[in-house]
C-alpha cells in the first residue's frame, strides 16, 4: 500500500503542470493486454499469460475461470476484451487469444457469459486460418461498430507477410462478422471465388489498435511497421492497405521492403511514424472530464513508452502530442470509462491499470 501511495503522490506532483493526474487502480498485473468495464463498475483485465481478472472499485480482484486452451508465448496469449454493445440484453463477453492447433497457432475469438466468476456458454466465433508456427504478429483488437458488427484485427504472423495480399487466408486481414460469428451478406468478398467471405480489408501487417470514429462511424486502426513505418489507417470496405508491397519501413537487418511508400490501388496511411513507436491500444475520446480533448485520438506506444494524442481536422491528423512520458512504461491499452476518465494498461511484468483524471 505504501508503494502505491508513493506513486500516487509522485504522479500528482508531476502532473501539477499537466492537464491530468494519474491514479493507480490496480498493480501487480503480469503483462496486461485487454480491458473492459462492466455495468456495475467492475473492470475486467486480461493478462497475456492466460489469466482473466475481475477488479472491483475497492481494488479487490478475483480470477475468472472457464477460458479455452491458449498458446502462450512471445506476442501470443490472452489478448483483447470487448462487451456486446447491448450488454444489458445480450450479456456476452468477447475475448481474443492465440489458439493452438495443427500447424501452430492463430488468432481466435470466443464469446461467453460471465456468471459470478466463471465463463459459461462459451462459443468460438472466429479462428484465423491457417495456423502457423512462430510467436509473433497475432494482432488483435475487437471493436463493435454502431450497427453491431464485430471487427477483428489480425496480424500476418510475421513469417507469412506475402499472404497478407492474398484473399484465401486470414493473415494480415480485418474480419467483419455478426455478433454470433455469421458472415454479413454485404461483406466485400462474399461472392468472390477463392476469397474468404469474412474479410473486410487486407494488406495489413500487425494491427494492435482499433477504434470507431464517434461522428462518421468509420473504423480506424493502427498497425506496426517493420523498422519504421508504423501507420494510422482509415479502413474502407474491401480496400488494400499495401503490406508488404507498400511501406515506409525497412528490414530489421537493413534493406528495402516492397516497391515504395505509395502505390496505385492501395490506400495511403493517414499518419506514419519513422522511427517506430510500436502503437497499440486506440481511443477516440468523447467524455466530459477532458472537454479540451473531445474528438481527439489517443494511441498507446510500446517501444517509445508514452501515450500519443493526435489532434484531427476531419479525417486529417494535424498535430501530435505526448502524455505519460513520466511513467517510462509501455502503454498497451487505452480506453474510456463511463466516468469519462481515460484508463490505460502498462505492459510490464508488474503492469498497472491507471486512471487519468483532470489535474484540478
Amino acid at each position: 500500500m505504501r508503494s502505491v501511495l508513493a506513486l500516487l503522490l509522485l504522479f500528482s506532483l508531476h502532473a501539477l503542470a499537466l492537464d491530468y493526474r494519474v491514479e493507480v487502480v490496480a498493480d501487480r498485473l503480469s503483462h496486461p493486454w485487454g480491458w473492459a468495464e462492466l455495468p456495475n463498475g467492475d473492470m475486467l483485465v486480461s493478462e497475456r499469460g492466460g489469466r482473466l481478472w475481475r477488479i472491483s472499485p475497492d481494488w479487490a480482484r478475483t480470477e475468472i475461470s472457464g477460458l479455452p486452451s491458449i498458446a502462450v508465448g512471445g506476442q501470443g496469449g490472452l489478448l483483447d476484451l470487448a462487451l456486446h454493445p447491448d450488454f444489458a440484453n445480450h450479456p456476452w463477453l468477447y475475448f481474443s487469444y492465440s489458439q493452438p492447433g495443427p500447424g501452430g497457432a492463430g488468432t481466435a475469438v470466443a464469446r461467453a457469459r460471465l456468471v459470478e466468476n466463471h465463463l459459461t456458454s462459451r462459443k468460438q466465433v472466429f479462428a484465423q486460418q491457417p495456423k502457423l508456427s512462430g510467436r509473433g504478429h497475432f494482432g488483435s483488437r475487437l471493436v463493435f461498430d454502431k450497427d453491431g458488427f464485430l471487427f477483428i484485427t489480425t496480424g500476418e504472423r510475421y513469417h507469412a507477410r506475402n499472404r497478407a495480399q492474398q484473399l484465401d487466408n486470414h493473415l494480415g486481414k480485418i474480419v467483419r462478422l455478426h455478433d454470433d460469428g455469421r458472415v454479413p451478406e454485404d461483406n466485400p468478398f462474399v461472392n468472390q471465388e477463392g476469397a474468404l467471405p469474412e474479410i473486410w480489408s487486407y494488406g495489413h501487417r500487425n494491427i494492435q489498435g482499433a477504434a470507431i470514429h464517434p461522428q462518421s462511424g468509420a473504423l480506424w486502426i493502427n498497425e506496426h511497421g517493420p523498422r519504421g513505418g508504423d501507420e494510422v489507417n482509415l479502413i474502407k470496405k474491401g480496400a488494400n492497405y499495401g503490406w508488404p508491397l507498400v511501406t515506409f519501413g525497412e528490414e530489421y537487418s537493413g534493406g528495402k521492403i516492397g516497391l515504395g511508400s505509395s502505390m496505385v490501388g492501395m490506400e495511403d496511411a493517414l499518419w506514419v511514424w519513422v522511427p517506430s513507436i510500436a502503437p497499440s491500444g486506440m481511443l477516440f475520446y468523447t467524455g466530459k472530464l477532458f472537454p479540451q480533448w473531445q474528438g481527439q485520438l489517443f494511441i498507446g506506444a510500446l517501444k517509445s513508452r508514452k501515450l500519443v494524442r493526435l489532434t484531427l481536422d476531419g479525417d486529417t491528423i494535424v498535430q501530435e502530442n505526448h502524455l505519460l512520458t513520466e511513467l517510462g512504461a509501455r502503454i498497451r491499452t487505452v480506453g474510456q470509462g463511463r466516468d469519462g476518465a481515460i484508463y490505460v494498461l502498462t505492459d510490464e511484468e508488474n503492469g498497472q491499470l491507471l486512471r487519468l483524471v483532470p489535474a484540478q
